[in-house]
């Protein structure tokens, strides 16, 4: 099992997605050193495996995400922009030490 990191530019922001795929590990292995063999990380190996895999099959990708929303309290203050990836880890970190 190994996690992907999708990123992408959006607004001068950088935008994250993680996910867990469950992969045989033979085949982890061998992306692994594939990608060290040609000075990557294994995220951006599997980045360009997609993209070419998708470009193949003449599926677009987005060239923006969708702004995320903004979840505030009833008063209109936003608590935390979802969009700030630092805001949020912020916001995660003050709610576990309190």
């Amino acid at each position: 099992m190994t996690k992907a990191l999708q990123t992408s530019a959006y607004d001068g922001m950088l935008i994250c997605m993680r996910t867990t795929l469950n992969l045989p590990d033979g085949l982890v292995a061998q992306a692994k050193a594939q990608a060290a063999a040609s000075g990557q990380t294994l995220t951006s190996l599997i980045e360009e495996g997609l993209r070419l895999v998708l470009q193949k099959h003449h599926v677009p990708c987005p060239t923006a995400p969708e702004p995320l929303p903004a979840y505030g309290d009833p008063a209109g203050r936003v608590l935390v922009d979802l969009g700030d990836r630092d805001a949020v880890w912020r916001a995660l970190d003050e709610d576990r030490h309190a």
